[in-house]
């Protein structure tokens, strides 16, 4: 288990620990922090001649990078080094066979994640005059539109739950559906978060905010914790609960979608919890919710965010070809140009 206070030199240690600390940041969000940064230094380290070339990158130990060496980076290293993300890193450590070449967004988070450490380094801690980072540009990334299951698949799925656990399934899957919670903030829901026709939710950075529940939802909840209330609970606190009656985790609601998919009739490998976040978010948007209202329900921090949603569909973009004035007007026929025949003539 990576543990940065152990394993991070100081000049890094005291930035993760303001995020963690002073920022508010969740663990899991600044154990990313410094994989990034380890990633990043021990490249550092290669490049500056603090280690031999032919040493494995996941080998080389950051625990004695210095502030002499964060401040001989360059713009130039931090461009080679992003070439070596793009052309070299592998995508993943524990599975090689994927290939190298990380992804846009995930150079973009690195990236991030550099900016974020040396300008606590200027403006902070106040041991660099300027970031060799801020001319930098993030790696330009294809917007795609996200995926969603329609209005009728929504109902295709929430009709389909029958069988074991169908009151839980079909809880989990509406609150989805209508409230738009991440799987995170899903599964770490407990009993006292539910106040009458609001639901408090813990989401990224722990930041708390109250979503409103409507009549579907509350009615789902009733008749969950009817069931739960007969069932004894190893955690006494967890909103949903397994059949050995712990806490449902990420991988339990991911397994248990995959199979309510494909009973409903919908391909289960292009769909899952964050795609009925987005399916949330696109209904919302279709039926005259604005942007900001949405943020706010969504917990994003910035609108930017929030806007990927304000796509149309294909049938609003028929619709508005077939609205053009202009879209009766058609060409004369050229005289004497021959008649097209049909293949029966």
């Amino acid at each position: 288990m990576t543990d940065y206070r152990t394993e991070a030199p100081p000049v890094v240690r005291d930035f993760l620990t303001y995020h963690e600390t002073i920022q508010g940041h969740s663990r899991k969000t600044v154990d990313e922090y410094f994989l990034d940064l380890r990633t990043f230094l021990r490249y550092i380290k290669i490049e500056k001649g603090r280690v031999p070339r032919t040493t494995p990158l996941d080998e080389i130990a950051v625990s004695d990078v210095d502030l002499a060496l964060v401040k001989s980076v360059t713009l130039a290293d931090i461009y080679a080094y992003l070439s070596f993300l793009s052309r070299d890193r592998e995508k993943s450590a524990k599975n090689p066979s994927l290939g190298v070449g990380l992804a846009a967004s995930s150079r973009a988070r690195k990236v991030a994640t550099i900016r974020s450490f040396y300008k606590y380094l200027v403006t902070k801690a106040k041991v660099l005059d300027e970031s060799p980072i801020q001319e930098l540009d993030s790696p330009r990334m294809r917007q795609s539109l996200p995926r969603y299951l329609t209005l009728d698949e929504s109902i295709q799925l929430l009709e389909s739950i029958d069988g074991d656990n169908a009151e839980r399934d079909f809880c989990i899957i509406a609150l989805f559906l209508n409230c738009g919670v991440r799987i995170s903030e899903l599964v770490g829901l407990n009993l006292t978060d539910i106040r009458g026709d609001r639901m408090r939710v813990l989401g990224k950075g722990n930041k708390e905010r109250m979503i409103y529940l409507n009549a579907a939802c509350q009615s789902a909840i009733d008749d969950w914790l009817e069931v739960r209330a007969r069932s004894g609970a190893a955690d006494p606190y967890a909103l949903f609960i397994t059949r050995k009656h712990t806490r449902i985790t990420k991988a339990g609601v991911h397994y248990m979608l995959k199979q309510r998919f494909a009973a409903a009739g919908l391909d289960s490998s292009k769909y899952s919890a964050h795609k009925l976040r987005h399916t949330a978010a696109t209904l919302m948007l279709q039926n005259g919710v604005d942007v900001r209202t949405l943020q706010e329900v969504l917990g994003h921090e910035h609108l930017n965010t929030t806007q990927i949603y304000t796509h149309v569909d294909s049938e609003a973009l028929q619709n508005a070809a077939q609205s053009n004035p202009l879209g009766q007007i058609k060409a004369k026929p050229r005289r004497g140009r021959p008649k097209k025949q049909t293949p029966e003539e």
